[in-house]
């Protein structure tokens, strides 16, 4: 199937991780993704490793530099894509994007606030050089205001978005999530954003500008922790492994061990309690506000009642009582587990250099109703990130008409 986004064409001067990849989730419904990269160096993630990879017989996933290494950084975000190089003050190379941008129906950027507009494609002349054209442009801190022109990076957005002091043990040692989340919400935001101007555009017959940015992002996710600030005047703080408003929710330790469990209702508490022998209505404990506000004391309680339960047999016990619970899983576990498989969140492609790859798979899939049930139209087959350049000529040459 060549997905719902078949016949639109994007054009993506972005590099890192939040514009590739909303590109790549474009890529994944079916869209064309044109990636304009660097001459020489390309995008900046191809250098970011170890770890790297080489073809057979090429050396290990160390740190060698060899001009064929591909960078598993850069493999995470770019599947479905060609790769042109152009270098943007070149007039040769500029009248290249000009044509691509006159044919595009997205254009992605994520340059510092006014640096597209300094290379000649303000949103003026893209404007006047394709009034259907649909941008998104996503910024470290926003386009405007007191710090719009401040660069962006992950962690840094993290911690400036108030993420950190949500995030660890404890309030005194905030941490970052493990993968670089701002990013990567800037990227789906701005893909969803993307999604809506060319859903408008069918009615208006024009394009717009979409905005974003890592601190939009981050803040647009706060959820229950904005609004305990806003609403409640209360400012939330990083409680390790449970839930700062509702108990028990959280990792326990067992017997060599730990599991996950979640009591989100009275009537799953009462079956906790039920199974293990415990009294849901024991003082302090009667309520959920109560627990929480006694949330050691629960803690201590159920890890007493574990004490004595291996993990597998403590999640049968808790999964037979009908509590969500579950086990903390590796990445190589993540990957090898049959349900994961089960999702179509594995796919096979064919590198230009590397051969036969695993990457991680789309998290979206699609179905068909019909009168015998419901038919899976999901897109199967994906390109593998492309090497540098490796579509220039192509490119060239269809912008030529040479190639259709």
């Amino acid at each position: 199937m060549p997905g719902p986004l078949d016949g639109v064409l994007v054009v993506d001067l972005t590099r890192a991780l939040a514009g590739p990849h909303a590109a790549m989730m474009l890529g994944d419904l079916g869209a064309r993704v044109i990636k304009v990269e660097s001459p020489g160096s390309g995008d900046d993630t191809r250098g970011w490793g170890p770890p790297f990879v080489q073809p057979a017989g090429g050396g290990g996933a160390g740190g060698d530099t060899g001009a064929d290494r591909e960078s598993t950084y850069f493999l995470a975000a770019n599947r479905n894509k060609e790769s042109i190089t152009l270098d943007l003050k070149d007039d040769g190379d500029k009248a290249v994007l000009t044509e691509l941008l006159r044919r595009a129906d997205v254009l992605l950027e994520n340059f510092r606030p006014g640096t597209l507009a300094r290379l000649g494609f303000g949103t003026d002349v893209l404007a006047e050089l394709n009034p259907r054209l649909v941008t998104l442009a996503i910024s470290g801190f926003g386009h405007d205001g007191p710090e719009g022109g401040r660069a962006g990076y992950d962690q840094i957005a993290q911690g400036e978005a108030g993420l950190m002091s949500l995030t660890g043990p404890g309030p005194e040692d905030p941490q970052r999530v493990g993968v670089p989340i701002g990013d990567l919400l800037a990227g789906m935001y701005g893909a969803y954003g993307v999604l809506a101007a060319l859903m408008e555009r069918e009615r208006t017959g024009r394009g717009q500008v979409v905005r974003t940015s890592l601190l939009a992002a981050i803040v647009g996710v706060h959820a229950f922790q904005g609004t305990a600030w806003t609403v409640a005047g209360k400012v939330g703080s990083a409680q390790g492994n449970h839930h700062p408003s509702i108990a028990p929710y959280g990792l326990f330790h067992c017997k060599d061990g730990s599991v996950q469990l979640s009591c989100g209702s009275e009537s799953l508490w009462r079956k906790l309690c039920a199974e293990f022998g415990l009294h849901p209505d024991a003082p302090g404990f009667a309520t959920n506000g109560e627990r929480v506000d006694r949330r050691q004391e629960v803690i201590e309680l159920l890890e007493g009642a574990f004490a004595d339960i291996a993990p597998e047999d403590l999640l049968a016990r808790l999964a037979a009582a009908g509590i969500p619970a579950g086990k903390v899983r590796t990445i190589d576990e993540v990957y090898g587990w049959d349900q994961t498989l089960s999702q179509g969140l594995l796919v096979d492609v064919d590198h230009a250099t590397l051969g036969r790859l695993q990457l991680p798979g789309p998290p979206l899939r699609f179905f068909a109703p019909g009168p015998d049930g419901e038919t899976e139209t999901t897109r199967r087959q994906h390109a593998a990130p492309p090497v540098l350049g490796a579509d220039g000529d192509a490119i060239r040459a269809w912008l030529d008409g040479s190639s259709s």
